[in-house]
This record gives structure tokens, sequence and C-alpha cells, in this order.
């Protein structure tokens, strides 16, 4: 019989889609034996989905439509590609009162689910595609990302991210505030006006703006400055053309800071309906393009740094590696629970109980699936929550409940997660003692209904496993679980055997838990 050959199996193949304040951008690729990717298809549309010089609290109608009908183009492309896609959302749909009316219908009607990110998290992604794009793994980095509704800062060295701030500086939003023709009309270019005054009150703005983040980042002394994004990119295009050079290379392309200045002079002086025609650039971004420079040279003067190198890869790029690269996952998880271990070393008085209560709570977790039906992505967030639980007593003990969900939703060092997973932990750890959830509680009034049902199953849980740790002195070793038509029995174990204390404050505490999987719950011993 001859030998049948077969044809190897296809690459697999990823997409991903960064939803940003001016534009959304999608990177489609083949995953690589050796753990990379091959770009196979790039789209970019420029929707400006956000809007105004203060807070984006709202998407307008007509941006919403815009959005969502790229969306649908770019997820149909993907679909056709037979790629997997992961979306992300940054700062306009961060800030929006409504970024659930545009989530829904990109849901609805582009078939994407999308992670809206917080901007510590975004320069985290941010860094992982500049480190693919440049060799600098083995320098101190400062990293700046300018978008349209934010600027991320962050410092690097190889893969580890030592410091990040987001700051609600953005070309849009420098735009909107300083250079908008206030006279009625449509919000188009024609609207930008460009004065040697406005532009001095933009740059005071900035500088002040800025100084907090400066003084909180100067001191690692990064030996290079990366600029990402297109309007570091457009920037560096044409600061190239200043230098009488033709259809440079972004990617690795560099300018020194005297550049720069030359070119925030020459785009405040140039009349407003000739900014268009300036040697290098993106004459799409012409009405932005003197917010952002102005932004950046101030972002160099006061880091005092003498050029910046510019990455091709930002955002989408990072999110390709951070979602679909081998072993990303596990890397995700991993960073995950460094950063929660931090944050609870930190900020609880006995980290040792918050790690017991953990294992605890998630033996509760997997002995229960039968009844509350959630997966691994559920019991990761349960693990936060139960190891962040008490992170509110570096406050003050009176509601420190409370204080744990400022805490976490405000914490800079919790990346890894997005800011809805962080919005359920929150919940989780704000529900560990008093108050059952109510929807007059706004926090928890404003998630999702099935996120509203896992909070109170995990808080449930954190409940009852606290509860068995009272004392602090880790006597329950474990738990055993029988599940009845009626009743759920918990049985505690260790070798002291002793855990009267314990069961009793356990059944003291589970009413929660016994509400949301509908059993009468008995605790052995109490």
């Amino acid at each position: 019989m001859t030998p049948t050959s077969s044809s190897p199996a296809p690459p697999a193949r990823y997409a991903a889609i960064d939803i940003g304040t001016n534009s959304i951008h999608m990177v489609v690729a083949n995953a690589t034996a050796d753990g990379g990717f091959d770009v196979l298809s790039t789209e970019k549309e420029m929707v400006r989905l956000g809007s105004g010089a203060g807070d984006m609290k709202l998407l307008t109608d007509d941006a919403i439509d815009r959005g969502v009908a790229t969306l649908r183009r770019m997820a149909e492309l993907a679909d056709s590609m037979e790629a997997e896609v992961a979306a992300v959302a940054t700062s306009a749909v961060r800030e929006a009162e409504n970024r659930e009316v545009f989530l829904e219908r990109v849901r609805a009607e582009a078939g994407l689910d999308v992670e809206v990110i917080s901007g510590v998290e975004e320069a985290r992604i941010i860094h992982l595609g500049v480190l693919q794009a440049l060799p600098v793994y083995d320098q101190r980095l400062v990293l700046v990302d300018i978008g349209g509704g934010s600027t991320e800062l962050l410092i690097g060295d190889g893969d580890a991210v030592l410091d990040a701030r987001s700051t609600k500086l953005g070309a849009i939003r420098l735009t909107e505030r300083f250079f908008r023709d206030p006279s009625p009309g449509t919000r188009d270019t024609a609207d930008v006006v460009v004065t040697p005054e406005r532009a001095q009150a933009c740059r005071r703005y900035v500088r002040a703006s800025l100084a907090p983040v400066v003084f909180e980042l100067a001191n690692h002394q990064p030996t290079i400055a990366v600029g990402s994004s297109g309007t570091v990119s457009t920037i560096s295009a044409m600061a190239a053309a200043q230098r009488g050079e033709t259809d440079p290379q972004i990617n690795g392309s560099t300018f020194t800071r005297q550049e720069l200045m030359h070119l925030a002079d020459a785009v405040v002086a140039c009349p407003d309906h000739k900014r268009h025609k300036l040697p290098g650039i993106d004459p799409r971004r012409h009405d932005l393009i003197v917010g952002g420079v102005l932004l950046l040279a101030e972002i160099l003067q006061a880091f005092d740094l003498p050029s910046m190198t510019v990455s091709a890869y930002a955002l989408r790029e990072g999110t390709l590696f951070d979602r679909f690269a081998a072993g990303g996952l596990s890397s995700l998880r991993d960073l995950r629970r460094s950063n929660v271990a931090r944050v609870t070393e930190q900020l609880d008085p006995d980290p040792r109980h918050a790690r017991h209560i953990t294992r605890l709570a998630e033996q509760l977790f997997v002995a229960t699936k039968p009844l509350h039906n959630l997966g691994d992505a559920e019991q990761s967030l349960l693990e936060a929550a139960a190891m962040l639980h008490n992170v509110g007593l570096f406050i003050n003990h009176a509601a420190h409940h409370k204080h744990s969900y400022y805490v976490i939703r405000h914490s800079e060092q919790l990346t890894g997660f997005s800011e809805r997973e962080l919005e359920v932990v929150a919940n989780v750890a704000r529900y560990h003692r008093k108050s059952h959830p109510k929807q007059r509680h706004e926090p928890f009034a404003a998630l999702s209904p099935s996120d509203q049902a896992t909070v109170r199953v995990l808080a449930g849980l954190l409940r009852i496993a606290i509860g068995l740790d009272r004392q602090h002195r880790q006597a329950v070793e474990s738990v055993a679980v029988r599940i009845g038509a009626k009743k759920l029995t918990i049985t505690p174990q260790g070798s002291g055997g002793q855990f009267e204390l314990e069961a009793y404050s356990a059944a003291n505490r589970a009413a929660l838990l016994a509400k949301a999987l509908d059993r009468r719950i008995v605790i052995e011993g109490a």
C-alpha cells in the first residue's frame, strides 16, 4: 500500500483590534513556530469616536454609528480570513457614560466582545508591542504613546514595567480645548484656529498637567525615549521631510528635541488653511497636529530627553502578543497573580490569611461548579478578589470593604485585567462583609445582569471562606462539599479537628451564597 501524505495544518490566525479615540486599527497575522507572528493585513479607519475638551462623557450617535460600521467591516474581514479576534477599547469608550450602548451595538451588529482597558493596562500592552518592533530590551526606556484622548507614559526595563501613568492629555482633547473655533457650525477641520496666544496657553496647560507625572517618573533615569501611534509617527515623518528625506521608514526612525521644537514653531506659524500641505504631514491629521506636536515637545522638554525613537508597533500589535502569543495566556495569568500578590503584601496587614482564604474559596468554587456553572475566568477573578479583599484596611478598618473596592478600582499596579474584570473583582471584595449586593449601590447596579449574578456567587463563596478562618490561625485546612437537592453541606477539615468558632462564623455568613445557589447551606460543626 502506498503511504498517503497529509498537508501540514495551516497556521493559527489571529486578529487584534484597537478601538481608539481617533482611529480604529486592526492587524491580522499568522502565528509562527517560534512564538511570533507574520502580519498578513493591517486596517485603519479614522472614525473620531471621542470628542471633548475635558472629560469625554458621551459618545455621540454619529460617532457610535461610525464606530459600529467600521467594526462590522473589520469583523467581516477577520471572519473571511478565519481569524480569531481580540478587541480592546481605550480612552473614549473608557470615559463615556453611554459606553454600554456602544458595546452592546458592537456585540449585536459586529459580533465582537470588546474589552475596555485602563490607561495603565493600555501602556503595558503597548510596551509589549514596542518590544517586538525595536531592539530596546536591554535598555531602560520611557515609552510615550499619544492618543486622541489620553497619553500613556511607561518606564520599562526588559519586559518589566517599572512604572506607568495615563494622563488625560491627547491630540483631540487639546485641540478641542484650545484650538476649536467656538463659532457656530459643524465640528470639522475648518473650525481649528491656531494663534500664538492659544498655542502658549496650550503649552502652559500641558506643562502644569505633566508636572506631577514627571516628578513621579523622572527618577527612573531612562536611557532611551520611544514613541508610538499615529501622532508620533506623523511627527517623525514631518521631521524627516524637514531634513529633506523622502519616503522615510517609520519603525526605528528618530528625531531630536531640537527638530521637534522647530517643527512646533512651524505648525503654529503655518496658516490654518495651509497646514494640510506641510511636508510629511498625514492630511487626515492636520487639524490635530498642533495639539500633538506641542504635547510631545513639552514631554521631551520635561523629561530632558534629547531624542525619540519611533515604534511602528503599538496597542494592536501588543494585543496580538498579549492575547495570542505562545504562552501568552499563562503569562497574563502570571502577571495578574504577581501584581495582586504585590498589592496584598503592601496593603493587607495579614497576607497569610488572604492566601489561606483564597485557597478555601477556590476549593468551594470548584466543588460547587455544578450549581453555578462558572468557568476558569470567573475562578481567576475570585482568586484576585479573595487575595485583595482586605486591602482597604490600609485606609481604615471602619467600612474597609468599601475602601477595598476603591483601592482595587484605582490602583495602577493591577495590570493584566480589563476594566470589566477589575470592576467585578472590586465588587466581590466590596461584598465580602456587611451588606449584600443591592441595586441602589451604584457600582453594582452598573454591572451587566450576568456580572451581577457572578458577583453574588463569588462574594458568597468568599464570605464563607473568610468565616472558615475567623481566627486567622489556618485551622481549617480544606473543605468537603456535598450537594443535595435542596441543601449544600460544607464540612471543615484539618488536623486540629476543633472548628466550632470557624463553623459558626461561616454559617453566619452563608446567606448570600444560599440565595445565589438556591440551596440551604449547612456548615457541619456549627
